[in-house]
């Protein structure tokens, strides 16, 4: 894309958003662009940011080369539940979900694609016009692969990702599971899901959210730290496996005062784990 077509792109969306201010027509497009941990996140208009998460699965689904048998419906949850996890997370409210299927439409693809439809509707894209993507219908597969993107929206106000304090606690809400060591199953009442999150952003005390993912818990809990200019001590007595991965994210960060963690354990329906405590930086 040239500098000219860009340009004219950005000015596009800005108008969708009330208009681009004058300080913005200054700006470059990489000017615009800023990378918070595995977000994405592109200046439209004024404090209106698109906020930008994509994950990706192999070897997972019902073909017969997969490393690990699960549903083609079960796949498209999950896929679909970590880069909507961390566009909500941010704060942001998605707006479309794109998927790419390296699977023929039928029938694996179009059980991918139902999962993915529910998983979206409980982050609130019900629309249909919001969810596109494409398949492989030309070569045959043996073996699944799938992409998902989400775009999502959100002013700089209510961005969630730097807002942590000095002496906040860090939890883990969720366990961290992930196969192949683990049958990730949707009944599972100890991982983290759309709904638990969405719990999350509606308390007043909760400040950051970070959905963990292969790294782990402690990795996570450094950039949440990092994030806002601080250090976390690790807690000694966390029952968790703090590097395990949490493959599709079950399990998540909250950053909160330490005084509201009993209050948290009573409100959200998963496990509550304290992870650390923020600390200035030194």
């Amino acid at each position: 894309m040239s500098a000219s077509i860009a340009e004219k792109t950005y000015q596009d969306l800005a108008e969708l958003f009330g208009g681009a201010h004058s300080d913005d027509r200054q700006d470059t497009i990489s000017q615009r662009l800023r990378k918070v941990r595995d977000l994405t996140l592109v200046r439209v208009a004024g404090p209106n940011y698109l906020v930008l998460a994509c994950d990706s699965d192999g070897g997972i689904g019902p073909k017969p080369q997969d490393t690990v048998y699960t549903t083609g419906y079960w796949l498209g949850r999950v896929a679909a539940r970590v880069p909507l996890m961390e566009v909500l997370a941010s704060g942001a409210t998605p707006l479309i979900l794109v998927d790419a299927l390296g699977v023929e439409m039928e029938p694996t693809g179009k059980e991918i694609i139902r999962g993915i439809r529910v998983e979206a509707a409980e982050a609130g894209l019900v629309d249909p016009a919001a969810i596109t993507g494409s398949t492989e219908d030309n070569v045959p597969t043996v073996a699944t692969g799938i992409g998902v993107t989400v775009i999502g929206v959100v002013q700089e106000s209510h961005l969630r990702p730097g807002t942590s304090r000095v002496g906040d606690a860090i939890v883990a809400v969720g366990k961290p599971k992930s196969a192949p060591d683990d049958d990730v199953t949707e009944d599972d009442p100890e991982i983290a899901d759309l709904p638990a999150v969405r719990s999350l952003l509606n308390l007043p005390y909760v400040r950051d959210i970070l959905p963990v993912g292969s790294k782990g818990i402690a990795y996570e809990a450094g950039q949440m730290a990092q994030c806002c200019g601080l250090d976390v001590a690790l807690v000694d007595e966390c029952s968790l496996d703090i590097k395990k991965s949490a493959g599709p994210s079950t399990c998540v960060l909250a950053s909160l005062p330490e005084s509201m963690l009993e209050e948290l354990a009573a409100t959200v329906n998963k496990p509550v784990s304290l992870i650390g405590r923020l600390l200035p930086h030194v």
